[in-house]
């Protein structure tokens, strides 16, 4: 009973020229997608260069509105929105510049992002140990404050 099978070929390579004695994936004379139809490109444009562009550009903004509400809600905790707004604002160019340098760094090579992200758990503990220091500085002086106001 013969089936009648399916060619794994495509139905253009089947019906190709073939060339006898080379293997059965090296005898096809005439390229395969010489006689296919154009590849659909995917996006608005026909066009792969303005496909590309539409979502570089579309990425970009998309990071950039996501980076700027991280941003705030961060800054939101301890102020006022108006004023984390004007916080964000008053952002020199050369710390823009230096952060994304920085960032730049940390993703181009694992390396660089060891040394980036190493570097910012470092300056983070530094923060918090000043931190606690100034917390028990003052508090030594509320209380040397509070002795000398029980005293008068």
């Amino acid at each position: 009973m013969d089936v009648d099978r399916p060619s794994p070929l495509p139905l253009d390579a089947q019906q190709a020229q073939v060339t006898p004695g080379l293997s059965p994936g090296l005898r096809y004379v005439k390229r395969a997608d010489s006689k296919l139809p154009a590849a659909r490109v995917l996006g608005p444009s026909p066009n792969p260069a303005t496909n590309l562009a539409i979502a570089d550009i579309a990425l970009r903004a998309t990071s950039l509105i996501a980076r700027q509400a991280v941003e705030r809600a961060l800054l939101g905790r301890a102020y006022a929105p108006r004023k984390a707004r004007q916080i964000l604002r008053g952002r020199s160019m050369a710390q823009v510049l230096l952060h994304r340098s920085i960032a730049k760094v940390a993703m181009r090579s694992i390396p660089g992002a060891l040394v980036v992200g190493g570097s910012l758990i470092a300056k983070t503990l530094y923060d918090r140990h000043k931190e606690h220091k100034a917390a028990a500085s003052g508090a030594s002086k509320l209380a040397e404050m509070a002795e000398d106001g029980a005293q008068d």
